[in-house]
């Protein structure tokens, strides 16, 4: 069965996903790319490094986000967003945005990229010393679709 996700379901989805797909558009190029992520009931926010896409948004901050709960190919859920880029270069919103990453992506993840600090896991108090782009998307339209399927997917 195929439908629409009501929106307590869109908001259980992107309460339960760290990873989504940011699409944005500028001068005739379109990129979309994996990103690591929290939401908080009004915002995504998100943090990265200076490159092509944060390029893009500076130039035309509307946006596209769409992150997935995939059980298997028959049972899945997808969320797509549609919000407006706002770059948190210093200040309490910034901190805030990363103490909100920290506190909800650090403990999932280990890897050599996440350690951006000797200090990993990050803590309240250094937040501050976090180099790197922290932006939030200011949501304006949300929407979702899923597929429930009962029956076992045979694989050949």
């Amino acid at each position: 069965m195929f439908g629409k996700l009501s929106p307590e379901e869109i908001e259980s989805v992107l309460s339960t996903q760290m990873v989504g797909r940011i699409g944005c558009h500028a001068d005739d190029t379109t990129y979309v790319v994996p990103i690591n992520f929290t939401y908080d009931g009004e915002f995504v926010y998100c943090y990265t490094q200076e490159g092509m896409k944060v390029a893009l948004m500076r130039k035309n901050p509307q946006v596209c986000f769409q992150t997935d709960d995939l059980t298997n190919m028959a049972n899945w859920k997808s969320v797509i967003l549609w919000g407006s880029f706002e770059e948190l270069p210093e200040g309490k919103e910034r901190r805030e945005a990363l103490d909100k990453l920290v506190n909800r992506i650090m403990p999932m993840v280990s890897s050599e990229r996440v350690h951006q600090s000797d200090d990993w896991p990050f803590t309240n108090n250094v937040t501050e010393q976090v180099k790197g782009i922290v932006f939030r998307i200011r949501l304006t339209k949300k929407t979702g679709r899923f597929e429930r399927s009962t029956q076992s997917a045979l694989v050949g």
